[in-house]
């Protein structure tokens, strides 16, 4: 993931004894073309500037660790306090070709090792291909789905999904929602009537949203995730495609832009291949050959 990067961010400070202009232009020029974004990119180079005129900066390796520093600091996001008991209710969206699907899969597989009981409930009910895909890692996962026939409103599944949960004592139900970014106001009230008809179902309930994004798409996940971000309040993030991309830095730039916890990484197309998103760990790959 990182190796293009850190090759790039080391010709541009090898052999250098001070900072100059030009230094901090190829840091900025390394940073962007890692998907960070300009205003997070803009944002580290300001703050190394401060830190060099402050410290005074003696060798590439003191600025490898100024730069690892205010990457970490960036993605230093609480994660909201989780339930301490009761059902939980995770809506996943996102647009299609992302992973959506397969990441549920993968959530529903994760749980069911630890002993969790799932549920799934197919919701995107505008592509006949969506309910069978899902029906498919329903399978894999060795967990119950609920589904209705194509067409069907998206929010009676929620609220059939949610019903038959409580029935069956379920501990996590995942539900599918609709994959596309069609008029803003149509996403914002679909994702609404959803939520309504979880609280019809069980007025206690406070799902929520998980965003999956392609890391792979660059400057397209931090759109996808401006238009998500209007309709409806995210609480966590899951980037799928983060073990080929040497475009790590779409990551820093997500969490700094939106202020959202990313929660997992998809490594993989295989039903294990779903990771908790480690900071120590992601900018340690991120500065690595």
């Amino acid at each position: 993931m990182g190796s293009s990067f850190f090759q790039k961010l080391s010709k541009a400070i090898a052999g250098r004894t001070r900072v100059s202009d030009d230094l901090l232009d190829s840091i900025e020029e390394a940073l962007i073309e890692s998907d960070m974004g300009v205003d997070t990119t803009l944002k580290v180079i300001d703050a190394l500037e401060d830190r060099v005129e402050r410290d005074k900066y003696l060798n590439e390796d003191e600025v490898i660790v100024m730069l690892r520093e205010e990457i970490a600091a960036l993605l230093d996001i609480p994660e909201p306090e989780k339930k301490a008991s009761g059902m939980q209710v995770i809506l996943v969206v996102g647009v299609n070709g992302v992973g959506k699907t397969t990441t549920i899969g993968k959530l529903a597989s994760r749980f069911r090792s630890e002993g969790k009981k799932v549920l799934l409930g197919a919701a995107d009910t505008f592509r006949a291909a969506a309910v069978d895909q899902l029906c498919i890692w329903a399978e894999r996962a060795g967990v119950d789905i609920v589904k209705q026939q194509m067409g069907s409103d998206p929010a009676a599944v929620a609220f059939d999904t949610v019903k038959a949960a409580i029935a069956r004592q379920a501990d996590v139900v995942l539900i599918d929602t609709a994959g596309r970014l069609h008029n803003r106001v149509d996403l914002m009230n679909e994702l609404t009537k959803i939520k309504g008809s979880i609280a019809k179902a069980d007025a206690s309930l406070k799902p929520e949203v998980l965003l999956v994004l392609d890391a792979s798409t660059g400057q397209n996940a931090f759109q996808q995730a401006r238009e998500f971000a209007r309709a409806t309040d995210i609480t966590a993030l899951a980037l799928t495609k983060m073990d080929g991309t040497a475009k790590g830095g779409v990551a820093v730039g997500l969490v700094d832009e939106f202020r959202i916890p990313i929660r997992y990484i998809g490594v993989g197309e295989g039903i294990g291949d779903l990771k908790d998103f480690d900071k120590t760990e992601f900018i340690e790959t991120l500065f690595t050959i």
